[in-house]
């Protein structure tokens, strides 16, 4: 595991998203590379079993090739694939001039264990972690640490700066990301509550090591998903990691969302009866990160029950998880819970319910000047000019006389209404009266209100005879 050094080097100071460190500085931090198969912390039978599958699928081999595709060192696999030439698994196809330079192949009497194994487990790839392992790690890089750095008042109005959102508002989401506590979003749709969730997630601090596989009891728990666990773009170009164990991937603290078609059977370890591994649950994959709940109420679990699964586990710290037969695990949950919904929480939870979230904040309409705020920046990122009055006509005789709140989601989607109107017209987008009055009508027609009932400016802003010029037509 990691020495003192290597983990506080895990927690990114405050400014790592700013400066970034460079490629051996982010290499180090990953735990320092098994030499033996002992420090692998697993059997040599698993690992005769893994090199016997990678070589039956691949055929002829180069040493190099298979350390890779295993993650392991050269004196491991040196030992593994001792055994396995003594055993008569595996011969070796050629040999060059140094260690390194050696092709193995499977023997006849290989290929039939080979397949033998890939009938009880067919997964390939990088060598598991002991569960052990991953727990200790878990908790080291934890975000409940003391020592890691959490997000302040600075680095949270900057990330919010653009959005129009109120002082109070970004004080308790400050508030309840200094707590480590579960916090809920709601308001009504529109409001800006999943823009809100995914930026609290790329405010994380710091990188966490995240293993490709776990090894629980005798099974495979398929791990790393490379778009929950990004890898930050210095590792990318990283190449030298003789040092470092290969079978953890550095990766920033994961952001993992689940939404309406979250269910009961999601909650616990999938078995994959085809390919003999496990899958791991949601909330396990967002270890060391963020959790986000988005539209709480429509899953087909209820809200209650969902919390009821989760209230242990986030007091603890620690989950229990099933495996085929019955058999519980103990696993690490380690997650900031965001839950999002339109929903009023008092429809969904009852006050038991209610207490175990340690945040509600409620997301809703913007300010006036907000709202100004962010139609500017829609504006300027879509390359349109912002007509001032045109904005007035916006929020005085649109919004005033439909009585629609100044939510969030509006300025880019009558932005892009007015871009589809004008593509379809042949036409540059312009932001006019004449344009804003059709998307508002397209937006909110049938939801009530005069705009339900609004008669479009005739001719419309883009459509024009033929031979005729385009013009503003209010």
């Amino acid at each position: 595991m990691f020495d003192t050094e290597t983990l506080t080097a895990l927690v990114a100071p405050p400014g790592a998203a700013v400066v970034a460190p460079g490629a051996g500085e982010i290499v180090a931090r990953l735990p320092p590379q098994p030499k033996t198969i002992n420090d692998t912390g697993l059997e040599l039978t698993l690992l005769v079993e893994l090199a016997a599958k990678t070589m039956y699928a691949v055929g002829k081999v180069h040493l190099p090739v298979l350390m890779g595709k295993m993650r392991l060192s050269f004196s491991v696999l040196r030992e593994v694939l001792g055994f396995m030439v003594a055993e008569q698994i595996v011969e070796v196809a050629l040999r060059g001039d140094s260690d390194l330079d050696v092709h193995y192949q499977l023997t006849a009497t290989g290929k039939l264990r080979a397949a033998e194994f890939l009938a009880r487990c067919r997964y390939i790839g990088a060598a598991p972690v002991t569960l052990r392992a991953y727990r200790d790690l878990v908790l080291r890089q934890s975000q409940r640490q003391a020592r890691v750095n959490r997000v302040g008042a600075a680095e949270l109005a900057a990330a919010f700066c653009d959005d129009g959102i109120d002082a109070s508002v970004r004080e308790l989401i400050g508030a309840a990301l200094q707590s480590g506590r579960s916090l809920m979003l709601h308001g009504p749709s529109g409001s800006g509550k999943s823009t809100i969730a995914r930026k609290l997630g790329q405010l994380q601090c710091g990188l966490v090591a995240t293993p490709y596989a776990i090894l629980v009891d005798s099974d495979i728990v398929q791990f790393h998903d490379p778009l929950l666990h990004p890898a930050p773009l210095q590792l990318r170009q990283a190449e030298d990691r003789r040092s470092s164990d290969s079978r953890w991937a550095l990766c920033q603290r994961p952001v993992v969302q689940v939404g309406a078609d979250l269910s009961v059977e999601m909650l616990d370890l999938r078995h994959d009866k085809a390919g003999g591994v496990y899958h791991a649950p949601p909330h396990f994959l967002a270890n060391n990160g963020m959790l986000v709940v988005d539209d709480l109420g429509r899953q087909r679990i209820a809200a209650a029950q969902l919390l009821n699964r989760w209230s242990g586990p986030l007091d603890s710290g620690t989950d229990q998880l099933t495996i085929e037969g019955g058999h519980k695990i103990s696993v690490p949950f380690d997650v900031t819970l965001v839950l999002v919904t339109h929903r009023a929480p008092h429809e969904m939870l009852d006050a038991s319910a209610m207490r175990r979230v340690g945040y509600k904040i409620h997301i809703g309409a913007l300010g006036e000047a907000g709202y100004r705020g962010l139609f500017r920046r829609q504006c300027m990122l879509s390359g349109l000019e912002c007509d001032e009055r045109v904005l007035a006509h916006l929020i005085d005789v649109l919004h005033g006389t439909d009585g629609a709140p100044l939510l969030a989601s509006y300025p880019r989607e009558l932005i892009e209404r007015i871009a589809d109107f004008a593509s379809f017209a042949g036409a540059a987008p312009r932001l006019t009266i004449g344009a804003i009055e059709q998307a508002w009508t397209s937006m909110l027609a049938g939801e009530g209100g005069a705009s339900a009932t609004r008669s479009i400016p005739h001719p419309a802003p883009y459509f024009v005879a033929a031979g005729d010029s385009l013009s503003e037509t209010i």
